[in-house]
């Protein structure tokens, strides 16, 4: 996705962020929030909306318009008082707007596919960042596979007879939804396949598409590795643990953070990942690597965790972020 050819963009950037409902986000560790807030340290404008209010229309001589439905938004660091919103009113996302920001949680479902179909249309007009076909043809667990020279050894099935199998090669494992986020519904079946038969049940009857099971990784207990990509250049890591009584390590089920560098090995993931994620489009990318080689997820939907990143190593990953949006406008 290179820069938009022919336009210059004279003015502060005018950016609407698309992002679940701003009053219910924790001010302390939000990605989309840290954005929001370094965005508007630089004189930019922000606008405000939801996925669901996106809309498309012609009038019946060729072409046609992205709306949505937005308010402009300020933001401060005070907890409990973090937002004003002003009147809510229809934007054009073409030509009102020089900088979507796609940043709603998954699920990865058929909403979040026709948001990508319609901000698809912004092509020549207005950056989306990360790139709308790149988001969709990238969901965090399929994508991966074009690294699995990377990986664990990973399995993707509904048949209860393959994850048998499986397990008797490798023992204890996990499994978890393909589309899910946040660590949700991630399970750990020991050796002996206790609830293994309720579980793929559940999951068979909860979603259409298949799981993925991998290994149990015992190294997942000393941290797992959120690495985050810029334009496809490492920006930095942190090390999350899981809490007590736990496996997940993902912050939002109870993890904590300490600083981290990265090993050879994560830094040779890197590198290989790195040229395709920038021609992608996928501006801001989470890799998760476990025990120091095991590449697990590429998140690009709505990454997270530079506020963590950026409280231990002292770094500016928002302007880092903004530094390359600027750069792909030609500013």
């Amino acid at each position: 996705m290179p820069a938009i050819k022919g336009r210059t963009v004279p003015h502060p950037l005018r950016i609407a962020v698309q992002m679940d409902p701003i009053e219910t986000i924790n001010i302390t560790g939000d990605s989309s929030f840290a954005l929001m807030l370094a965005a508007q340290k630089r004189g930019y404008s922000l606008f405000h909306y939801d996925v669901r209010s996106l809309s498309w229309k012609s009038d019946g001589s060729g072409g046609g318009r992205v709306t949505a439905w937005a308010a402009p938004v300020t933001v401060r660091k005070v907890k409990g008082d973090h937002f004003e919103m002003g009147e809510h009113r229809t934007i054009d996302l073409g030509s009102d707007i020089d900088v979507v920001l796609m940043r709603q949680d998954p699920p990865f479902d058929i909403g979040y596919l026709t948001g990508t179909w319609l901000l698809e249309r912004l092509k020549g007009e207005t950056l989306v960042v990360n790139d709308p076909v790149s988001v969709r043809n990238a969901p965090e667990k399929v994508y991966v596979l074009d690294f699995a020279r990377f990986m664990p050894p990973t399995l993707i099935t509904r048949r209860i007879e393959e994850v048998r199998d499986f397990m008797a090669e490798h023992g204890a494992v996990v499994i978890k939804p393909l589309h899910g986020n946040g660590g949700k519904a991630v399970f750990k079946i020991d050796k002996d396949g206790g609830n293994l038969s309720a579980l793929v049940e559940m999951f068979n009857t909860t979603w259409p598409e298949p799981f993925m099971v991998q290994p149990f990784l015992p190294e997942v207990s000393e941290g797992d590795k959120r690495i985050v990509l810029i334009d496809g250049i490492v920006a930095g890591a942190i090390n999350r643990k899981p809490g007590e009584g736990e496996f997940r390590s993902n912050l939002a089920q109870g993890g904590y953070a300490e600083s981290t560098l990265l090993t050879p090995r994560e830094q040779e993931i890197c590198d290989a990942m790195g040229p395709q994620l920038k021609e992608l489009g996928l501006v801001f990318v989470g890799i998760d690597v476990i025990g120091g080689k095991w590449l697990t997820e590429i998140n690009v939907t709505s990454p997270t965790g530079i506020v963590a990143v950026d409280n231990f190593n002292g770094t500016d990953t928002p302007g880092m972020i903004w530094d390359a949006i600027e750069a792909r406008l030609g500013r």
